[in-house]
């Protein structure tokens, strides 16, 4: 005989493995032990890890952080700003650029390349508009993130260190 453990929207693989382990024990007391051990863990973190994985989540951070890292130091007082290249609306257009590349990578992770492109551009045109990029920090957090962004792919399999590592954090919630 074989029990079925309804599915949660959000808990995904988890949920999977508890109920492949229910099935498994084919007790009585063992459904109501895996129905349990999920209630003890705070819900709002799996469904952010959730939220992180499917998408490429530290370069839209670093675009953005990057973009108001140098919109930052446009606004920094008179003795701090160099002033080199263009001035006026080339030194606020092309962080704020960044900054929705940033966010739009990470809301719209579906067309991240074009906004990864697109966020090297603006971060290295930085350099001429604006402070010489936040003065380098403001450009080279862009640029590592644009890069992270390009070369994120989803749905790629585990690591065979991260497999294990989740295979034994499910059998020590199975064995507890």
């Amino acid at each position: 005989m074989t029990e079925s453990v309804p599915e949660q929207a959000g808990t995904g693989e988890a949920t999977a493995a508890r109920a492949e382990g229910v099935v498994a024990e084919g007790t009585a007391a063992a459904p109501a032990q895996a129905v349990a051990a999920p209630a003890a863990e705070p819900a709002a973190r799996p469904v952010k890890r959730d939220w992180r994985g499917k998408r490429p989540f530290w370069g839209g951070l670093l675009v953005t952080l990057g973009g108001a890292e140098i919109l930052f130091t446009l606004k920094a007082p008179l003795p701090v700003i160099l002033h080199i290249g263009m001035q006026g609306l080339a030194g606020y257009l092309v962080p704020a650029v960044m900054m929705l590349c940033g966010l739009l990578i990470l809301f719209n992770p579906a067309q991240r390349l074009f906004y990864s492109i697109l966020a090297v551009l603006a971060s290295l045109a930085s350099w001429v508009t604006s402070n010489l990029g936040g003065f380098l920090v403001g450009m080279l957090l862009g640029v590592v993130g644009a890069c992270l962004t390009f070369g994120w792919l989803p749905d790629q399999p585990l690591r065979q260190g991260r497999q294990r590592r989740l295979e034994r954090r499910e059998t020590r919630r199975a064995g507890a």
